[in-house]
C-alpha cells in the first residue's frame, strides 16, 4: 500500500508542466481603418494647412504663391500679433493660478463633514456643464453699462468689459467662475482618494491644519494637481469663445489672443495664409507649454511619492 502511495506521488512530481498556450498579439493591421480615417480627418489636414502657412493664400483663390517664411517674420514685425500673444499668456497664467486655487479651497471645504456639502458640490459645479459661449453672453449683460452689476454698484459702476485696463481681467473672471468648480471635482476626487486614518494620525501627533496639508495632503494630492495644472494652461491658451463673445478682442485690441486674431485675420482680412501662419505658432505654444509642464509635474509627483 505504501508503495503504491509513493509511486502515485513520484509519477505526480515528475510529471512535466502542461504547456501553456502561446500568447497571441493581435496584428497591427487590425488597427489599419482607423489609422486611415485618422490620416484622412487629422494628419492630412494639418499638413496641408501647415503648407498653406508659407503661402499668401487668401482662401478663395486658387493662385497663391509660395513666400516662405515671410508671414512668421511680419508676425514679428505685427503689434497686433505680439500684443496677442502677451495676452494669451497672461491669461493662461492668470487662469492657471487663480482658478485652481479657487477650486483647491473648495474641495477643501466640501470635503469637510458639513450637512450641506452634496448640495453644495453640485451648486459650484452646476457653471462648467454650461456651454461657454452661453455663460458668455450671460455675464455680457450682466457686466454691461446698464447691467445688473453696474445695477447693484450704483456711483461705484464701471464699463468692465470696454475699459481697456478692466476687459482682459473681466474675461480672467468670467472663465474662473465658470471652471473653478471643474477644478474643485478633479481635487476632490484625490482628496477623498486620501485615508481618513492619515488624517486621524496627524491630528494624534498634534499637527496643524497648514502642516497637515503641506506635509501629508499636497504631496498626495500630486496627481490631481498635474491634471489640473495641464487642463487649465491648454484650455487658457487655446481661449476662444469667451472673448469673442465677451469683448470680440476689443476695446481695439486690447483683449485679442491668438484664437481671436486667427479669426479675425482668416475670416475679416482674408489673409488664410498669414491666419494659419498663427494657428502654426499657437499649436507651439501649446505643445512647448504642455511638455515643460508635464515634465516638471511629473518629477515633483514622482518626488512626493
Amino acid at each position: 500500500m505504501s508503495l503504491d502511495l509513493q509511486s502515485r506521488t513520484t509519477e505526480r512530481v515528475v510529471r512535466p508542466p502542461r504547456s501553456r498556450r502561446p500568447r497571441v498579439t493581435p496584428p497591427w493591421w487590425f488597427t489599419l481603418p482607423a489609422l486611415l480615417l485618422f490620416a484622412f480627418v487629422v494628419l492630412i489636414p494639418s499638413g496641408r494647412g501647415v503648407y498653406y502657412a508659407f503661402t499668401d493664400w487668401d482662401g478663395l483663390d486658387p493662385d497663391f504663391a509660395f513666400i516662405g517664411l515671410r508671414n512668421f517674420t511680419d508676425m514679428l514685425g505685427d503689434e497686433d500679433a505680439v500684443q496677442a500673444i502677451w495676452h494669451t499668456v497672461l491669461i493662461a497664467v492668470a487662469i492657471t493660478v487663480i482658478q485652481n486655487g479657487i477650486g483647491l479651497l473648495l474641495a477643501l471645504g466640501v470635503n469637510s463633514m458639513i450637512k450641506t456639502r452634496n448640495l453644495l458640490r453640485v451648486l459650484l459645479f452646476a457653471p462648467a456643464v454650461v456651454t461657454p459661449i452661453v455663460t458668455a453672453y450671460l455675464w455680457r449683460n450682466l457686466l454691461g453699462p446698464d447691467g445688473a452689476v453696474n445695477a447693484v454698484l450704483g456711483p461705484w459702476g464701471r464699463d468692465w468689459l470696454g475699459d481697456p485696463g478692466l476687459a482682459l481681467w473681466m474675461i480672467v473672471v468670467v472663465v474662473v467662475w465658470q471652471f473653478a468648480g471643474y477644478s474643485m471635482v478633479i481635487f476632490l476626487a484625490g482628496l477623498q482618494s486620501i485615508p481618513r486614518e492619515i488624517y486621524e494620525a496627524a491630528a494624534i501627533d498634534g499637527t496643524g491644519a497648514l502642516r497637515r496639508f503641506w506635509s501629508i495632503v499636497r504631496p498626495l494630492l500630486a496627481p490631481a494637481i498635474t491634471i489640473n495644472l495641464m487642463l487649465s494652461i491648454i484650455g487658457g491658451i487655446k481661449l476662444f469663445d469667451q472673448v469673442y463673445a465677451l469683448t470680440g478682442g476689443g476695446p481695439g485690441h486690447a483683449t485679442d489672443t491668438i484664437s481671436t486674431l486667427i479669426y479675425k485675420d482668416a475670416f475679416t482680412l482674408g489673409e488664410f495664409g498669414y491666419s494659419i501662419a498663427l494657428a502654426v505658432v499657437l499649436t507651439i505654444i501649446v505643445a512647448i507649454a504642455s511638455a515643460a509642464q508635464y515634465t516638471f509635474l511629473s518629477r515633483n509627483e514622482k518626488a512626493a511619492s
